[in-house]
């Protein structure tokens, strides 16, 4: 690629062509000169440069100097004020609004993010420098969001447009131009004018020779039909001929003469061609049918951000083909557009290489990297950052002032929703803390909560209400209920029907477990257990679809087992079944206690209380270790009509149930397998010999802070 290119450029305008009356297109000499256009583009000096007006002033550049400049602070309206005092404790941050109404909106991306500070700080780093940028993460975590808030905090480079040109010497490499922005439009209209000045000539020549010709045939009298068809031969050549002169106009494929900004594009998944270019397939290829290579010439996702952002989520999905070809483009910083399909004409055809200086955000969640080119996240990695994207972050009055505030930018980008009350706003901040899982924290999963808010503004809209309520809100919770949530409430209403589930008495070798459906329904899993005389030699029996952690727990629970009991299990089969596991099965050790519970139950003859639900992993000492998604699992207990659930001690301060809840279920946290079973069991006499005989058999493996910091830790639910 040259910024000189062996074509033909028309004059600016028709005053330029040769007093000899030839067309200046025609003579040789011409070939490889540059039209006053396109100089003038170069020296930028008589035409405006549409890009000079968004040159950013240094004011501009100390606006983003540091992190804390952007989105650290809720602008409001004067007259609202921060009451610090009760802002620890008030869930609005001590922000006094009435609505949402009150708080101002920032115009720039940047400014809006919340939360993720540390990828907020690469991504203005890496926009002032140039670097490279992968983001790992949940979905839903505002990974686009950066990418495209980098585009606007790139230096205002010189945005360039880039025309293709035809190549007489050959057609199947088409040559490529970069011009200052703005200008391409200028060129491409000035080429167009020429090229129709140039067909108004030879069809007002044509048309001449037409008439001579006719008028010939009938003054000499000859055959009318041999000068109709000597016409029509006349009509064909001067046709064909002219498909050369269409063929000088050149094809812009990038425009940024009305980018005010460095380009952002999104490039997921994208195929091939979208991402690398392509060349469009000619179906007509000879007979002066065929169509200019270079007009068939289309740009990839990586030619239209140059000089801007390319952003590609799920980089995983990529070919490892298209990888391999996107590296070489970020090496290079150009990369020649040829056709994509080996049965395609296009095959034939390469430009030259055309210029994709871009800055790439690869995204994608933590599998993304198993399959991602090696090659091509150490070329990231090595020219830029690779930053965590997190789930929660740390609940104080100012993350709840700045919740408050994405509800408001929620509102404004919807544009139909009615702002929301205090209320309501206080609602939706505490849904956010429900859903972190992590007792003071907030959840950074703003897609989902975004999506609350749309639901609860729909309604709101449909009764026609000026403000969105908290009753709204409450409504909108039920009406947002996932697709997991929603069948674990039609089984839990099914299992009633058909009296599958018990929540009194007690019942030998019998547990209520807990389990969840997705990430936010709970469901109860009962488990039975039961002892068999051994064909040959004793084992444990496990069915229910177990997956490969299911099934470690089990072996787990065993070691206990064994190490207590009085039977002799060699002789014994112990037989333990999940009860309507369904065909997903089981996965995750959070039913340990569960399996503890009723193979115990089974061997010693002692019912457990079905009033109880419980939830834990299981230590091969004894100790209760904690486990993910605690407050479904014990809003799923108190739907099935359970009036207690036991809990491992850590977790106690991930409980963050609904208020209607509260007084339907009682919350017992344990520490160990015997704390377990002394709520469990019944039948006083004989639980309290065996609670008493654990007690001296198992040990705790954590101390007290040992087992409250591995409460802080995420493990992945059942």
């Amino acid at each position: 690629m040259s910024n000189d290119t062996n074509v033909d450029d028309p004059p600016e305008d028709a005053s330029d062509t040769a007093s000899d009356g030839t067309d200046p297109v025609e003579q040789p000499e011409r070939q490889g000169d540059r039209s006053p256009l396109e100089e003038d583009g170069d020296r930028r000096t008589d035409v405006d440069d549409p890009i000079d007006e968004f040159e950013p002033s240094s004011d501009e550049d100390d606006d983003i100097e540091t992190v804390e400049d952007l989105g650290s602070t809720v602008e409001v309206d004067p007259g609202v004020e921060v009451d610090e005092e009760i802002a620890e404790d008030d869930l609005l941050g001590g922000l006094k609004i009435d609505s949402t109404e009150d708080i101002e909106v920032p115009d720039r991306l940047v400014d809006q993010v919340i939360g993720q500070d540390e990828a907020r700080d690469i991504i203005i780093k890496a926009a002032k420098q140039r670097r490279h940028v992968m983001m790992i993460g949940s979905p839903g975590t505002g990974k686009s969001m950066l990418a495209k808030a980098m585009s606007q905090l790139l230096p205002k480079e010189d945005l360039q447009d880039v025309l293709v040109y035809h190549n007489p010497d050959d057609g199947n490499e088409p040559k490529v131009r970069t011009v200052p922005a703005g200008k391409g439009e200028q060129i491409i209209d000035a080429h167009k004018e020429e090229a129709r000045k140039r067909n108004q000539m030879r069809s007002i020549l044509m048309w001449i020779i037409i008439a001579v010709v006719i008028g010939y045939t009938l003054l000499a009298g000859a055959e009318l039909l041999l000068g109709i068809l000597a016409a029509g031969l006349v009509w064909l050549i001067f046709r064909y001929t002219s498909r050369g002169t269409d063929a000088m106009v050149p094809n812009m494929i990038v425009n940024n003469g009305d980018q005010r900004v460095a380009p952002f594009e999104d490039a997921t998944g994208a195929h091939a061609g979208a991402l690398l270019g392509d060349v469009r397939h000619d179906p007509f290829q000879s007979g002066g049918m065929e169509t200019p290579s270079h007009d068939r010439v289309e740009p990839g996702a990586i030619h239209k951000s140059n000089k801007g952002v390319l952003f590609v989520d799920e980089i995983n999905t990529l070919d490892i083909r298209t990888q391999q070809k996107l590296m070489t483009a970020i090496q290079e910083g150009e990369f020649a557009i040829t056709g994509q399909s080996e049965r395609s004409s296009g095959a034939m055809v390469q430009t030259e290489p055309v210029p994709c200086d871009f800055i790439m955000v690869a995204a994608g969640n933590l599998d993304a990297m198993e399959n991602m080119h090696p090659a091509l996240r150490n070329r990231i990695k090595g020219y830029g950052y690779e930053v965590y994207m997190d789930d929660t972050i740390e609940d104080t009055p100012e993350m709840r002032r700045k919740y408050a505030r994405f509800i408001a930018q929620e509102v404004e980008r919807d544009g139909r929703l009615p702002h929301f009350t205090d209320e309501a706003v206080e609602e939706l901040i505490l849904e956010a803390k429900r859903r972190s899982g992590r007792k003071n924290h907030l959840t950074l999963l703003f897609r989902s909560l975004g999506g609350l808010v749309r639901v609860a503004g729909d309604i709101a809209r449909a009764e026609d209400r000026e403000y969105t309520t908290r009753e709204d809100v409450l409504q909108a919770k039920k009406r947002s209920r996932s697709i997991e949530q929603q069948l674990a409430d039609d089984y839990i209403e099914r299992r009633k029907d058909y009296e599958l589930q018990v929540n009194e008495g007690g019942v030998e070798g019998r547990v209520n477990g807990l389990a969840v459906m997705g990430e936010d329904s709970g469901i109860m899993l009962p488990v039975m257990a039961e002892i068999a005389p051994a064909q040959g030699g004793g084992q444990v029996i496990a069915t229910g679809k177990l997956q490969e952690m299911a099934e470690e727990s089990v072996q787990n629970v065993s070691a206990i087992i064994k190490k207590f009991s009085d039977v002799d299990l060699s002789e014994k089969d112990i037989h333990i079944q999940f009860v309507q596991a369904g065909q997903q099965g089981v996965d995750g050790d959070s039913a340990s206690i569960t399996v503890a519970t009723a193979v115990i139950s089974a061997l010693e003859n002692i019912p457990v209380d079905q009033s109880v639900a419980m939830t834990g992993s299981l230590s091969v000492r004894g100790d209760v270790l904690p486990v993910g998604g605690v407050t479904h699992k014990i809003e799923a207990a108190a739907k099935a009509g359970c009036t207690k659930v036991i809990i491992p001690e850590a977790n106690e301060q991930d409980v963050m149930i609904e208020e209607e809840y509260e007084d339907m279920i009682e919350i017992i946290p344990c520490a160990n397998i015997s704390e377990v079973l002394d709520v469990a069991l019944m039948g006083e006499p004989k639980k309290d010999s065996l609670v008493d005989r654990l007690k001296s058999i198992t040990g705790t493996a954590f101390d007290q802070g040992t087992v409250g910091s591995a409460g802080g830790s995420n493990p992945s639910p059942q």
